[in-house]
């Protein structure tokens, strides 16, 4: 069986792919850089060197797929949502025109807004294409990813979590890891056709407050969280150098979520994944707490 990963560097891909390999499988990996790959997963994987945004690379690498795995990477575009369109676009076309029978994609809690969710809405657009392909399409409706508190070193650093989010509202938050495992068993899995939904909410919704406090009971230093104005925020992204659309996409997911979005997939047995923020504070965050401390 032919399964094609994109992102295998990634949070989730670099998991799916040592997950596949150890299934038995010799996957398919489309990737930018080659060296980024561990040499132990290039000697059990097909790489094939190429860029998602280019549809011939795409092509070329999904010629004869049982089944594609596909995240739209970030590119660092002046308008991240635009970005997202063309991903869409080209994956749609390659499904077409390789006659891709299976793709899973993974895609964001809020997507079924189809619009005014930010950035959410370029993985509502994808979404949509892959709708049209006719293929068995399962769209993987993510929480936030634990990892995306690695985005913001200062604020660990200084001990302050500063969203725009309402910081006493829960969200779902997600281990990538987790995500990875479903992927695996849903890309390995039959009997499964047409279009599905399926979430992955990781094990318990949780405000940003309650973030504050297993990050610092993790690293034994001080963490709160704040709750910013979003100009303030806007103008925090100004002054490092982005875009007004790379602040809109950014910003307007906290803003499209939060005025009484009810997902459209609520927490059930089969959304619920197993690794706690705590466990995974302390495997990502509890050295550098302690680095922080000295």
């Amino acid at each position: 069986m032919k399964i094609v990963v994109t992102t295998p560097t990634g949070n989730v891909g670099s998991h799916l792919t040592r997950m596949l390999i150890q299934a038995g499988l010799r996957p398919t990996l489309l990737v930018r850089d080659p060296a980024r790959l561990d040499a132990a997963v290039r000697e059990r994987a097909d790489v094939v060197v190429g860029d998602q945004l280019r549809a011939d690379d795409v092509l070329r690498a999904t010629e004869g797929a049982d089944a594609l795995y596909w995240v739209n990477p970030p590119t660092g575009a002046p308008d991240p949502i635009a970005a997202h369109t063309q991903l869409g676009a080209i994956v749609a076309e390659a499904v077409r025109e390789n006659s891709i029978p299976r793709v899973v994609f993974q895609s964001s809690v809020g997507a079924e807004l189809r619009r005014g969710a930010g950035e959410i809405d370029g993985l509502a657009a994808t979404e949509q294409a892959l709708d049209g392909t006719g293929a068995d399409v399962l769209h993987l409706r993510c929480g936030l990813f634990f990892t995306n508190l690695l985005l913001d070193p200062a604020g660990l650093e200084e001990g302050v979590l500063r969203v725009t989010w309402p910081v006493d509202r829960p969200l779902p938050w997600v281990d990538p890891r987790d995500i990875a495992e479903v992927a695996a068993v849903r890309l390995l899995a039959g009997g499964w056709s047409d279009r599905e939904v399926q979430a992955v909410h990781g094990p318990e919704d949780l405000t940003y407050e309650q973030v504050a406090t297993i990050i610092a009971e993790v690293t034994g230093r001080p963490m709160r969280a704040e709750q910013i104005p979003d100009d303030a925020m806007r103008e925090g992204l100004r002054a490092v150098g982005l875009t007004d659309a790379q602040i809109e996409a950014l910003i307007g997911m906290s803003i499209g979520l939060r005025q009484g979005f009810v997902p459209e997939n609520p927490r059930t047995f089969t959304t619920t994944t197993p690794t706690t923020l705590g466990a995974w504070a302390f495997a990502n965050l509890r050295q550098a707490g302690r680095n922080l401390s000295r």
